[in-house]
Order: structure tokens, then sequence, then C-alpha cells
């Protein structure tokens, strides 16, 4: 059962940021193999027949609690056909016309292929591209992980690794992806890489919950904090094989802000696929209480405020202008504010001219 007892309650609705969702319409635009075929075996959540159906703009707003205030959003690539990264990021930015969600996008290139730097480029077209989550080959267990150590696709593969570089010519970011066992080695890869932008995805993915694997896990976590140009996003604390529990949960949220810092952690829902395990308002909740749990009184507020928006705004250069506490009531946005239009004139990051 879900713990919701610290659930924040600002005296005026809280500007948020959501740095981590999906969105997918299922009708014939984009195609998702894994949500239209047959289901994937061994889904990490399980069984996840719940969001086998159109997740969009309107949906997302919908799950936003109304003591809070959706002002922008990151999309990340939702494993489209591999073919059609392209025509996803265009969908993204189409769907950003329309319904001013989402602010940036984070896309998807065959790292270690030729094509990766012209897959780059033509996305660059889009004001919304921001960065690549392209995920190495892992193993899908801790006991296994020297297997697949130094094998194609993984991150000892000097030729799928060159993506980071060409990432960084461009002043994209990656979303680093992995297990908690191989964030050392994700670590040690990123030396390689001085000044690219990263951002961890889910908290580092603490699936093993075993003292020796929380050990694993923090020791990567710490390696990846030691880098400077590593934030992580507060998301997705679902398992494959525990149960949700949010006493646990909200403790290993405090660990990251522990490691990491507020200045380098973005609240992040991973909407839909988190549902299964997690409403959204709870979710939320979660990562408040944490935040008050590990910040004093008279820090609460600011470290609120990086948290659920300014760190987003950062990280991944949102054309977002600053974005009032809510303790300054005359300030705060009416709750009918929408996310400004974003066109090619606002991007910020460098679109490459080869």
């Amino acid at each position: 059962m879900t713990d919701t007892t610290f659930r924040h309650e600002p005296s005026h609705s809280q500007p948020l940021i959501d740095a981590h969702h999906h969105f997918w319409a299922l009708d014939g635009q984009v195609a998702y193999p894994w949500l239209e075929e047959s289901p994937v075996e061994n889904f990490f959540l399980g069984d996840y027949a719940a969001i086998r159906r159109p997740f969009v703009a309107a949906d997302l707003k919908r799950l936003v609690p109304e003591d809070f205030q959706l002002v922008g959003s990151v999309h990340c690539e939702a494993e489209a056909a591999r073919a059609q990264a392209l025509e996803e990021t265009r969908w993204i930015t189409r769907q950003q016309a329309t319904h001013a969600l989402p602010s940036a996008h984070v896309g998807w290139a065959a790292f270690g292929t030729d094509e990766c730097a012209a897959q780059l480029d033509a996305q660059c077209e889009s004001a919304l591209f921001r960065g690549v989550r392209a995920k190495p080959v892992t193993a899908a267990t801790p006991q296994t992980r020297q297997s697949v150590a130094g094998t194609s696709g993984s991150l000892q593969d000097p030729r799928w690794c060159e993506g980071l570089a060409l990432l960084k010519e461009r002043d994209l970011s990656w979303d680093l992806r992995v297990p908690a066992w191989h964030l050392e080695e994700a670590a040690a890869t990123l030396e390689d890489f001085p000044g690219l932008r990263v951002i961890l995805n889910h908290s580092g993915l603490p699936w093993d919950r075993t003292p020796e694997g929380l050990a694993q896990w923090r020791a990567g976590m710490r390696a990846l904090a030691d880098n400077a140009n590593v934030a992580v996003k507060l998301s997705e604390l679902g398992t494959p094989w525990h149960a949700w529990d949010a006493g646990a949960n909200r403790e290993l949220l405090c660990e990251v802000l522990d490691i990491f810092g507020p200045q380098r952690c973005l609240f992040a829902s991973n909407f839909p696929v988190s549902g299964l395990k997690v409403s959204y308002g709870d979710w939320l909740a979660l990562v408040t209480s944490a935040i008050e749990q590990t910040t004093s009184a008279d820090l609460r507020q600011k470290t609120l405020d990086k948290v659920l928006h300014d760190n987003a705004i950062h990280w991944y250069r949102l054309p977002i202008a600053a974005i009032a506490s809510p303790t300054d009531a005359a300030a705060v946005p009416s709750s009918t504010a929408t996310t400004p239009s974003i066109t090619s004139s606002t991007a910020t990051h460098k679109t490459p001219t080869a």
C-alpha cells in the first residue's frame, strides 16, 4: 500500500516540470512494437497490459494533483520502431505545437553505426531535441554482469561509445539507463568524455535490494556523482523482484538526494510506465516527502523549487522563464497558464552544420 502521509501541500500552486515521461498515440503515425504487437517477455515491471493504450498530453495533465501546476515536461523516447526514431521526434514536435507539451524531447540514435551522425543531425532540426537515450547492452542480473563486458554494444565497446562523442560535438546530452550493477562501469566510461552532459535515469535502477545489491548501487551512484556533469532523475523505483514499498523507496530517494545533492536531482515520473506500480500523485508525494525529510525547514521551499522545476530547466536547457516560488503569491502563475510554445528561435542547443 502506498504511503501518502507526507503529501506536500503548498499554500499556492507549486510549479512542476516532469523531467521524464512518454507519449504514444498508437494510431499508426509511429509504431511501437512492444505496445502494439506481442508483449515482450520479462518486462521489468511484470504484466504491462494496462499501458498498452494511448497516452498523450491530456492524459498526463489529468494526472497532476490540483495543488501542482505542470509548467513543462521532458519527453523521453518510448522504444518506437527503431527505423522511426526521426518520425517519433517529429511527432512529438507536432504534439508540442498543439498541446504545449512537452518542452523538450530526448530521442534515440543507433550508436555504433555509420548512420548515427546523420540521425542526430536530422533530429536536431526539431527545436525540442535535447539529447539521446541509447541503452548499452547490459546483463539481466548482477551475477551475470561480466558476461557482457566488452561485447558489441556494451559500455566497453569503442565503436558504440563513438555515439557519446557525437553527442558532445553537438552539445547534446545522454540519458543514461542501466541497472545498478553497471553504474560503476558507466562512470568509468564517462571519464573518456569530459564535459558530456549526462542525466541518469530512474534513480540508478536499484533493482537488487539485497544488502550486497544496495551496496553496489551506492558505490555506483557515488562514482557517477563524482562527475559534476552527471545529474539524476528521481524516478521509477519499481523493481522486477520486489513488491512496491513506499517507506523503503522514500529512503532510497533520500540517499539519492544526499549523494548527488538537490542541485543535481530532477523530479520525473516515468509515466505511464510507473503507473503500473504507483499513482502519479503518490509518486509526487513520495519525492516531496523525501525532500522534506532531508532538508531543513528554512531551505525546504528552495529545494523543492530546484528539484521540481529549476534543475530540469538547467539540465535540459528548457526555454522556460524563471519560475516564481509559490511562497510569492503575487508572482505565482495562474492555474490556467500553459507551457510557452517553442519555435526554432528558442532552441538553445547547437544545430550542426554538417
